[in-house]
Parts: C-alpha cells; sequence; structure tokens
C-alpha cells in the first residue's frame, strides 16, 4: 500500500531530507572562472581543491568577517538547529512550526550573502541551497502548520 500523495513524510524521511540540504551546496560562488561553493559546514573551493570548513573560517579570520559573511553562519546555526527539532521528531514530538520556521530563516540568512557577492566586481552568486531550503520548509512542513490546531481551535 502507498501513502497518499498528500500525506505528510515521516519524522525520519523529514530528518534525511534535512540531511541531505546539508551536503547540497546553499550558494555558488562564481568568480574569474573558478568557483566556491558554500555549505552550512563550510567552504568547497575548487581551483585548487579545498575545505575549510565553518570553524576554520571563523578562527582564520579571528571572528572578523563582513556582515554579510556572519549571516552565513547564522544560516548554519539556524540550520543545525532545525536538524535538531527533525532529530527530536524521530523519537518523541516534533513541533512543525518551529523546524519549518527554522528552515525558513535558514534561507532567509543567505540572501545577504548572495547579495554581498553581488556586489562585488566579477562575482556572480547562486543561491542554490537557499532555494532547497524554502522548497523543504514549504513542502515538509507548510500542511502540518497550516492545519495546526491550537487550544482557542478546539471546539468547547
Amino acid at each position: 500500500m502507498t501513502a497518499s500523495p498528500s500525506a505528510p513524510a515521516s519524522p525520519v524521511r523529514r530528518l534525511l531530507v534535512l540531511l541531505a540540504l546539508g551536503v547540497v551546496p546553499w550558494t555558488v560562488v562564481l568568480v574569474a572562472g573558478e568557483a566556491t561553493l558554500v555549505f552550512p559546514f563550510g567552504l568547497v573551493n575548487t581551483a585548487p581543491l579545498h575545505l575549510t570548513t565553518l570553524p576554520d573560517f571563523l578562527t582564520f579570520t579571528g571572528g572578523g568577517v563582513p556582515t554579510f559573511l556572519q549571516s552565513w553562519v547564522v544560516g548554519a546555526v539556524l540550520y543545525c538547529c532545525a536538524l535538531a527539532s527533525a532529530a527530536v521528531g524521530t523519537v518523541w514530538r516534533e513541533d512543525p512550526r518551529l523546524t519549518g520556521g527554522l528552515l525558513a530563516l535558514a534561507a532567509v540568512t543567505q540572501f545577504p550573502l548572495v547579495l554581498g557577492f553581488a556586489q562585488r566586481l566579477g562575482y556572480t552568486a547562486l543561491p542554490v541551497g537557499t532555494l532547497l531550503l524554502l522548497l523543504a520548509a514549504w513542502w515538509l512542513y507548510w500542511p502540518a502548520v497550516r492545519g495546526y490546531k491550537t487550544i482557542s481551535d478546539s471546539p468547547e
């Protein structure tokens, strides 16, 4: 028996989707024929191929990064909180408003990153993961949020 298309994804499937979002580049920055892939865990440069983890990046910069790069860090923290919420949902209760909201906020934090790079001459930034985060928030959590019943909604 197959689940209906309108049935919500199981907590484990939602968690797997959220984990997959962590290995998709959130922003692709193109400059001079090279690419830098921005992930929630770090940066991958293509020439030469190199990974700089988020903690290493913050250590090397001493925490003094431009505001638009700080939004990447905030987005990574929000994403980790959404992951934690989804993980809790596999063993207990998950509030779809919290997890979906955290995903949407993580997506929104990437717009300053895209705009910050877009202001630099010769840079092109593509918000790939940003769109996927918003899609996941809408697809996985919006039906549950829309159908969410509060105490005041219950019959008296």
